[in-house]
């Protein structure tokens, strides 16, 4: 359907039927390939018979609708209308009275796209992460200019009804001030914005950065203006100040790859649903609940969308925020957080110590969940140890105290500032208990990979042993690898993946207006095929080689025969990725040189090996901002195990529940002690037992012209919107 309802109710050309290759090479592109546009027609009774009278015409009965709650709340009303709209068009003689019974039903299925991440009922709209990338690389741009000059930037970024973009950008950026709708500052904002600022540059800050939803208001719903900040620092503080409103440049580019897969888990979302939709089923959205695909109502979601902006105009902005849902109010919390530092004064005193440490290989989003714990421990009172290069570094020695402004601008520097290693405790144990009596460390917090888990559970069994370790010990993960036992998502995956994603779009470009070609890509991984598995989902590959999923000689023939067949009659660009450690013998080189070979004057062959660039690189919107609630929720956790374990004037945990990783599972964040986890854990290959995201594989293959089935096991029953949050975990790690 081109051009939205406008080609519903214009019919002709504008309804044709979309083949495989019409949607092919579009997974890259941003925008709307099939176009939108605004539709007043549509609105009216009579642009809806027309459009009516247009599906019948061609035997459609089924729309997957992808808009905000305008396009849906339409789609609603063209459903409930929908046999009324029958009878009127056959009275008029323009259908047979027989196509009332044939088309008696009109299913309708949601999916919500839109860049503000405004629909309530779902953590994350389609096009919301691609828009964050837009604006965190304008702010890592102007960062670079506070090497030469000290500024103050003003910032608009959309939103006139919704602060989704704002807030979010602000927490993944580290901002001094953020405006937003739904919580107009308390009033006085004015001068309390510019003592913050005063006080940041005095500590030798060089960049203040101010984001504004461009429909930011006051208490008294008067516009807050990016001009009206501007004159108000020059005149007060007499900063250099520099506005830069982003625009329509935060719709446009490339989508990322956060947004490619879940575009895609949706679209299968939505295709299950309306073939298991009946009469009486009401209209659905397929939404996203953590890691999640859930359906909710879709009435339930426009309505409770609708009372967002009641509850603003009414000025119950309490509320408003609750409305938006769990994610947007956790990153309300945690940016008040992290963002404003409390005085001393008002600070409480526990005279707990805890250290911060790295374990493992770099992953980008590391420095925020490093600067998230450190900035919510000084708040929960307790005083901060940073400890270098990983477990080497502890039992070295390499520990000092770090302050709240020790990690500022952290949040999108790459790597590892603190350093890290792979080295496990178990060697050095002894020394490591020497340096946390040393310090007197009472919690331990490690961000890190497969070596976190290992150091964790190494740790918690030298319990028995050595009485320093009888403290509560959480584990964040943090891996390009994605391989960490009990959580879906690991800090800084999001990164490779987007690397890959990227590289794989430029390298399928090079081909372009050349003869056919197929390329060989290696991703990294270890035993892992989640980079290789989801890279190869969001870069459009003809097939994923992992090891997970064993393949033999007669497995490779067959894709070379299956895309040579592909080659000959369309696609003129092929893509296979191959995880690293997929299997020892039909190596890139050998996969390479097989495809070289079979593919002989058909296709010829490239290979290309990504290595360590998806481990560098600035961390994305996604990890920035997972980075910092994760850690910050782990830190809270932290704090109040202490005050548990705390007995005659000592800290001590000794049971399984004081040693902990905190990971994404389905709908929320959980804590489970990692001894629990060893069952699940395939630790000769360093991987869990089971992983959700090979689900997506028959999915991927699918996308490949593969004749396949895909398992709808996850696939459930409508939801109410209220009902589908889970009331004790944060579900919103999604964004």
């Amino acid at each position: 359907m081109l051009k939205g309802y406008q080609g519903m109710v214009d019919g002709g050309e504008n309804i044709r039927e979309a083949t495989w290759e019409s949607v092919s090479s579009m997974l890259q592109v941003g925008g709307t390939v099939i176009g939108s546009a605004r539709c007043k027609d549509f609105r009216s009774h009579e642009g809806r018979l027309k459009a009516a009278h247009n599906l019948v015409k061609r035997g459609i009965t089924n729309l997957c609708v992808i808009g905000g709650d305008g396009s849906l709340t339409g789609a609603n009303l063209f459903r409930e209308e929908w046999s009324g709209l029958l009878s009127e068009l056959v009275q008029q003689g323009l259908i047979e009275a027989d196509a009332v019974q044939k088309y008696s039903a009109l299913h309708i299925v949601g999916m919500v796209g839109s860049i503000d991440n405004d629909f309530c009922g779902t953590d994350m709209t389609i096009g919301t992460d691609s828009a964050l990338h837009r604006i965190i690389e304008v702010v890592d741009a102007i960062m670079t200019t506070a090497q030469s000059h000290q500024r103050t930037f003003v910032l608009e970024v959309m939103g006139r009804h919704c602060g989704y973009l704002a807030l979010v950008s602000a927490l993944a950026c580290g901002a001094d001030w953020v405006l937003i709708p739904e919580m107009p500052p308390e009033d006085g904002w004015e001068e309390k914005m510019c003592q913050k600022l005063s006080a940041n540059r005095a500590g030798m800050k060089r960049l203040n950065i101010i984001i504004v939803a461009e429909g930011a208001i006051d208490r008294n719903n008067k516009p807050i203006t990016t001009d009206y900040i501007k004159n108000l620092v020059v005149k007060n503080l007499g900063f250099d100040t520099r506005v830069t409103i982003l625009g329509h440049v935060q719709r446009g580019g490339t989508p990322s790859a956060f947004d490619r897969i879940l575009a895609s888990r949706m679209g299968v979302e939505a295709v299950l649903a309306l073939l298991e939709t009946t009469a009486n089923t009401p209209a659905c959205v397929v939404s996203l609940c953590g890691n999640q695909s859930v359906r909710v109502p879709l009435m339930e979601c426009v309505q409770t969308t609708q009372e967002v902006q009641k509850a603003m105009d009414q000025k119950r902005f309490e509320e408003a925020v609750k409305l938006r849902g769990r994610s947007f109010e956790n990153n309300l919390r945690t940016y008040k957080l992290l963002a404003h530092r409390k005085p001393e004064s008002e600070l409480p005193v526990s005279n707990f110590n805890v250290a911060v440490l790295n374990v493992g290989a770099p992953a980008a989003g590391m420095n925020a969940a490093v600067r998230s714990a450190v900035r919510v421990g000084i708040s929960e009172g307790h005083k901060m140890f940073a400890v270098s290069d990983g477990f080497e570094g502890f039992y070295k020695g390499q520990i000092k105290e770090i302050k709240w402004g020790d990690v500022g601008g952290w949040t999108g520097q790459g790597g590892s500032l603190l350093g890290t290693k792979r080295t496990l405790p178990a060697k050095h144990v002894d020394k490591i208990a020497e340096q946390m009596r040393k310090y007197n460390i009472n919690a331990l917090l490690v961000i890190g990979g497969f070596e976190a888990f290992l150091s964790l559970l190494e740790l918690s069994a030298a319990r028995g042993k050595y009485d320093e370790f009888c403290v509560p010990m959480v584990m964040v993960p943090a891996t390009v690898s994605n391989n960490v036992p009990g959580s879906d998502l690991s800090i800084g995956a999001d990164t490779a993946l987007n690397a890959i994603t990227t590289t794989c779009d430029r390298i399928k470009q090079s081909a372009s207006g050349t003869k056919r070609r197929v390329f060989i890509i290696e991703t990294m991984g270890g035993y892992c095929g989640y980079l290789a598995t989801v890279g190869g989902l969001a870069a459009g590959a003809d097939a994923a080689y992992i090891y997970e999923e064993p393949f033999d000689i007669r497995d490779l023939q067959a894709n070379v025969e299956h895309l040579t067949e592909k080659m000959k009659t369309s696609i003129q660009r092929g893509l296979v990725l191959r995880n690293e450690n997929s299997n020892v013998n039909y190596t890139t080189d050998f996969i390479y040189q097989l495809y070289t070979e079979e593919g002989r004057g058909v296709f010829d062959c490239r290979k290309n090996v990504l290595g360590h660039m998806q481990q560098g690189g600035a961390p994305s919107p996604f990890d920035r901002n997972f980075g910092t609630k994760i850690s910050a929720k782990a830190m809270q956790w932290l704090s109040q195990k202490l005050v548990e374990s705390y007995r005659k004037g000592r800290v001590f945990a000794n049971t399984e529940d004081t040693c902990c990783l905190l990971g994404m599972h389905a709908r929320a964040l959980v804590f489970q002690p990692v001894v629990e986890l060893k069952d699940h854990t395939d630790f000769v290959h360093r991987i869990p037992k089971e992983q959700w995201w090979l689900k997506l594989r028959p999915l991927m293959k699918i996308l490949a012209k593969y004749k396949t089935s895909y398992d709808v096991s996850d696939s459930g029953q409508v939801e109410h919107v209220i009902h589908s949050r889970p009331k004790d975990s944060d579900a919103s790690v999604a964004m």
